[in-house]
């Protein structure tokens, strides 16, 4: 099969498209023909950085396709079924093997490509929103990074749990363009404070739930606008920060609470995760929620793909196309 591989992590520029042997199909798995690959923020960061879980490397959690193989053990998919898959690696290649939990079978008035943006930023967005951030009607939420896949995700699922939705972005057109999606006042954090507008906001109060993919001094600072019983869920370092110390020393005295996330530790250990994100997949398919897809790339286009998502221009998903 034909991929988009590294040999060592750096920038965009590492990518080779190169014929690589074909993943194998074992029990508990199916094997995917990749008509659709949605990068993902965690794409860019191991490209970046990560661990090599092979060289060459075949860097990717999320993609959607045509079901070629079903391993021993599965019996509720057949070969040609569709579904979208999620993976600690493997989704830019023409191929992909993954486990039955983490297949989602993709309704008949869906389409591959939507499919293919909706299981870590929704179900991000949902586990930091409701699991770990345990938002209530009537709260205020802060989410950073607005006009990104789990931005988006959880404008719309705030709004619909009748939260008051705040957001970040780059620019006012940007946050012009999620008002669509529920979105109730836009902070743009290149021209403004955003702890002193949440402060001023919320009349001083602060955010009830904060959800926070940025990281970083970011971080710090959403600490400084929570709310009294306060939860800031932490769930990615966008901003690409070396790792610093976080002073906590406000939080005790005002009850509030800080949270790590990772979707694939929920998937990993029960099924509750799966069948929330399988609710989503059906929202969509029905019309009650959106996927966002801003740009799509051949597959070889890899590199531009990236260096697109890095330049912080996109809103909402970058699609590779085998």
């Amino acid at each position: 099969m034909l991929a988009a591989v590294y040999y060592e992590t750096g920038g965009p520029d590492v990518f080779r498209y190169e014929d690589v042997p074909d993943p194998l199909c074992g029990p508990g798995e199916v094997l995917v023909k990749v008509e659709a690959v949605s990068i993902e923020g965690g794409d860019t960061l191991n490209r970046l950085g990560g661990e090599l879980t092979s060289v060459p490397h075949i860097v990717g959690y999320q993609c959607a396709g045509v079901i070629l193989e079903v391993g021993d053990g599965i019996d509720d998919l057949v070969v040609g079924d569709r579904v979208v898959t999620v993976g600690v690696d493997g989704s830019h290649a023409e191929l992909r093997v993954a486990g039955r939990a983490f297949c989602w079978k993709i309704p008949d008035d869906l389409a591959t490509e939507e499919a293919a943006c909706v299981p870590v930023p929704f179900g991000t967005a949902d586990d930091c929103l409701f699991e770990f951030g345990r938002l209530q009607a009537g709260e205020t939420v802060l989410i950073h990074a607005g006009a990104s896949g789990v931005g988006i995700a959880a404008i719309q699922l705030a709004k619909r749990a009748g939260a008051r939705v705040l957001a970040t972005a780059s620019s006012p057109e940007r946050l012009e363009r999620l008002i669509p999606l529920g979105l109730d006042h836009g902070i743009d954090y290149r021209a403004t404070d955003f702890v002193e507008e949440v402060r001023q906001l919320t009349d001083g109060r602060g955010a009830d739930v904060i959800v926070d993919s940025v990281g970083g001094s970011n971080l710090q600072k959403s600490l400084h606008c929570l709310a009294y019983r306060g939860r800031c869920v932490t769930f990615g370092d966008a901003g690409r920060e070396t790792p610093s110390t976080l002073d906590i020393s406000t939080m005790r005295g005002n009850n509030q609470t800080l949270v790590g996330y990772f979707l694939g530790a929920e998937l990993f250990l029960g099924t509750r995760a799966h069948a929330m994100i399988a609710g989503h997949i059906a929202d969509i398919a029905a019309g009650d929620l959106q996927v966002v897809i801003d740009r799509r790339f051949a597959l070889q286009e890899a590199g531009e793909a990236h260096a697109y998502i890095e330049s912080r221009q996109a809103f909402g998903r970058v699609l590779l196309t085998p």
